[in-house]
């Protein structure tokens, strides 16, 4: 035991020297300035990834599955953009996971451009990643707001548009330090000291832009939270019946609890790292925090893992279709059965946007729904 605890403590002696020799003399041709992770802090973030990395990927492939292979969901906005969500954290999984430990734990010391294709691999994914969220949280806005012409502002074609400029724009900003935004001095000295060959310029608008879309999310939330508080107090006063209002818990304090674990789980995976990249920017990182934004890192990969959960399979619709998979997959009579059994709920949970005419019947509708998910989808649909 005492002997381990000496190794660990060499380990990160002789990182802290490297690292710290590295600095001083302002070069780092070899890439030994990036990777500054001890033994143990290899083996715990290496776990992190082997397990975090796979379960993300199925979770992800599942839910593209069940919505390419589901007509219905196809052909509704919310479940376009949901799979849009699903894709960007499925290539997360993968670029991110393949990427960080073949840099960071097997040491390999790919050149400028390969370097920077795999990095913006990277980019491309968790930047597609956020902004289908925001795109989600204007969904739910416009269907809380503009619930009677809901389908009419928003159509198939249109978030069929929507995703291709998302994407567009993500690949197009992922692309730039390949088209030639890169550090002007290279590695001598580097301008980055968490990414080789990135300059401050690109690092500061990226951050930028990932803030400003976590920066909508927020403001689109608390729109649907005022709507839902503004609308649960008129329908309080005007029913004026306290057995019905302690028979239920009120909307909008459902969707507060909703909300908020949402925006705790998305802000506290994302603004670690974010901060560490506004701080590299200003002034040159020390070994130590170079290794704490690499613990930090991990955490965007966990939100891709938890994002599932949190917007697809909260969804009724979804779950229903799930289970119409997995019994179109086992192929017997008794399976075939519950599958046409299934088919009435699946139609009985359809509603019309459109036949919601005014406030009082959203909020009478939306009251009794579990949670937002299905708030959106039944009445998007």
């Amino acid at each position: 035991m005492v002997e381990l605890e000496g190794s660990a403590y060499l380990d990160f002696a002789d990182a802290e020297k490297n690292a710290s020799s590295q600095i001083g003399n302002g070069s780092c041709e070899s890439l030994e300035c990036y990777m500054v992770l001890t033994k143990l802090e290899k083996t715990v973030i290496g776990t992190i990834c082997f397990l975090t990395g796979p379960v993300t990927l199925m979770e992800n492939a599942l839910v593209l599955g069940v919505i390419a292979t589901s007509v219905v969901l196809r052909q509704k906005p919310s479940y376009l953009f949901i799979g849009s969500l699903a894709l960007a954290d499925f290539f997360a999984s993968c670029f991110f996971t393949m990427s960080f430990l073949d840099f960071h734990l097997f040491h390999r010391s790919d050149g400028p451009t390969a370097y920077l294709f795999k990095l913006g691999g990277v980019t491309m994914a968790f930047s597609s990643s956020v902004g289908s969220l925001l795109l989600t949280a204007l969904d739910r806005y416009l269907c809380i707001h503009q619930a009677s012409s809901y389908k009419v502002l928003l159509t198939r074609q249109r978030a069929l548009l929507s995703l291709l400029v998302l994407w567009s724009i993500t690949i197009f900003i992922s692309s730039w330090p390949l088209m030639g935004w890169r550090c002007p001095t290279d590695l001598s000295p580097p301008c980055s000291r968490l990414f080789p060959y990135i300059s401050r310029g690109y690092l500061a608008c990226w951050t930028t832009f990932i803030l400003v879309l976590l920066a909508l999310i927020l403001v689109a939330y608390t729109l649907i939270l005022w709507k839902a508080h503004r609308h649960e107090s008129s329908m309080t006063s005007l029913q004026g019946a306290a057995g019905t209002g302690q028979a239920r818990m009120r909307m909008d304090i459902r969707l507060a609890r909703t909300f908020g674990l949402i925006l705790l789980i998305l802000v506290g995976s994302w603004l670690p790292v974010l901060t560490f990249m506004l701080v590299d920017v200003s002034i040159i990182l020390t070994h130590t925090q170079q290794r704490a934004f690499a613990f930090c890192s991990t955490l965007c990969l966990v939100n891709s893992a938890v994002n599932p959960l949190l917007y697809a399979l909260r969804c009724r619709e979804l779950r229903l279709a799930l289970l119409q998979s997995l019994h179109r997959v086992c192929g017997f009579g008794k399976c075939k059965k519950c599958t046409k059994d299934l088919d009435p709920a699946m139609h009985s949970a359809e509603d019309n946007c459109d036949e919601v005419s005014d406030d009082e019947k959203l909020g009478a509708r939306t009251t009794q729904l579990d949670s937002i998910s299905e708030i959106v989808n039944n009445q998007s649909n």
